[in-house]
């Protein structure tokens, strides 16, 4: 079961200013994105070594992989 989501009106503003093409692509892209069987890749990131230590900290406390934090941002985002 997936968590409802709540969007701001600023969000919601800008959303209607999208074109029919890019409404497409964004569909498109958060339909392969669901996709278990999609290929990853690895990436290099430069993070603040403190922003980056407080991260992990908090996903050990809430029983985390913080890469996998990291995912989930990411497409929470998207």
């Amino acid at each position: 079961m997936r968590p409802v989501q709540y969007f701001s009106d600023k969000y919601l503003q800008q959303c209607k200013t999208m074109t029919t093409d890019q409404i497409v692509e964004f569909l498109e892209a958060f339909r392969l994105m669901q996709q278990p069987t999609e290929k990853t890749k690895a990436i290099s990131l430069k993070i603040p070594e403190s922003l980056l230590t407080a991260f992990r900290h908090k996903c050990e406390l809430n029983n985390v992989k913080y890469q996998t934090q990291i995912k989930v941002l990411m497409k929470q985002w998207v």
